[in-house]
């Protein structure tokens, strides 16, 4: 419950504080390309429940959804106001919606699309699905250059499915197991930090 408490005062502050700048990028996007300014895509939540994830629209708008559900480097999708955005993670900040909503946390597990979730161990799917994803956590922080890693790769979602998502797995499994509201509030800090750098 005290964590909760602490998810909806803080996203719910940090929605208030950053009503300009969310304004702003809304603007910004909508004038750099056509289509909408949220981009939302199917998630696997808390109890595998699935939900629609709110993030700023970083791509060309594909209504089809064609292509891989991952970005690979330099990936010519991406707008130029989408590459700022992505650099210092703003494309994330409508997910504060979902925190108020009760669909995420501010720190938790990251919400996979189905399709990756389905290739999750069973024991580790069990303890990852047992919390509110999150807007990051640490194995977030731990894989930051994780798309410019898919853009060397040959394969890039057999390097996704076969190298980084295990090791993501594992640092996500580490979190549920010693998550307290100190621990929320350290990666938090790293997290901004790290934005901050534009890292």
């Amino acid at each position: 419950m005290l964590k909760r408490a602490f998810d909806l005062s803080a996203a719910l502050v940090g929605l208030v504080l950053l009503a300009p700048l969310l304004l702003a990028l809304a603007l910004w996007i909508k004038l750099d390309s056509p289509g909408p300014v949220l981009f939302r895509q199917e998630r696997v939540g808390r109890g595998g429940r699935l939900f629609r994830i709110h993030k700023f629209r970083t791509m060309v708008d594909d209504p089809a959804g064609s292509g891989l559900p991952l970005t690979v480097g330099q990936d010519a999708r991406i707008t130029r106001a989408g590459r700022f955005l992505r650099r210092y993670r703003l494309d994330e900040l409508p997910q504060l919606i979902d925190v108020l909503r009760g669909q995420m946390s501010l720190v938790g597990p990251r919400p996979e699309v189905p399709r990756y979730v389905a290739l999750y161990p069973e024991h580790l799917r069990d303890k990852l699905l047992s919390v509110r994803p999150g807007l990051t956590d640490p194995a977030s922080l731990a894989h930051l250059d994780e798309s410019e890693r898919l853009g060397r790769a040959s394969d890039p979602e057999r390097t996704y499915v076969e190298e980084i998502l295990p090791a993501k797995l594992r640092l996500s499994a580490q979190y549920v197991d010693h998550a307290r509201l100190a621990t929320d509030v350290r990666v938090l800090w790293r997290t901004l930090c790290r934005v901050w750098a534009g890292r």
